[in-house]
């Protein structure tokens, strides 16, 4: 799917956010480098939207491994303007070869996030702390490198 679409990508990653009503995976969920942070920098994502459009992202979305049912909850909560996409059966994580990382005895995707033009990877940001960061961070790269006609 992301191979098919034309222009400017942006892809970010994380591990999982948290349910509503639901304990953590672990009870030292916040202690693991790398798992807290996950709602923050989709919500950043959210709301520095507009600024990466108009910085040549023809299309942003979330990963993480939840289900497509978690994942449209979660969008439809946080009010986001762009699709989170489920990698439940880690097809595209093991295809890019993304980092992972097992808790609780599931392969969740490490915090990253992918630059694609027109089907190529064209920037990686990884590791990314802090996770609220992330979303400028892409942003002034976009900024820093416009999408060449």
């Amino acid at each position: 799917m992301l191979s098919a679409l034309p222009g400017r990508t942006v892809v970010f990653a994380y591990p999982r956010t948290g349910e509503p009503g639901k304990i953590s995976l672990v009870d030292d969920w916040d202690m693991i480098p790398g798992a807290r942070g996950c709602t923050p920098q989709t919500c950043a994502f959210r709301d520095l939207f507009a600024e990466l459009k108009a910085a040549g992202a023809a299309h942003v979305f979330g990963l993480s491994t939840q289900s497509n049912e978690y994942q449209t909850e979660m969008a439809s909560r946080l009010h986001l303007p762009f699709p989170v996409l489920s990698d439940e059966k880690l097809a595209l994580a093991r295809a890019l070869k993304l980092p992972t990382m097992e808790v609780a005895g599931l392969m969740l995707i490490k915090r990253l996030a992918l630059i694609i033009d027109d089907a190529k990877i064209t920037k990686v940001f990884y590791p990314v702390f802090p996770p609220d960061r992330n979303a400028g961070d892409v942003l002034d790269w976009l900024k820093a490198n416009p999408v060449k006609d």
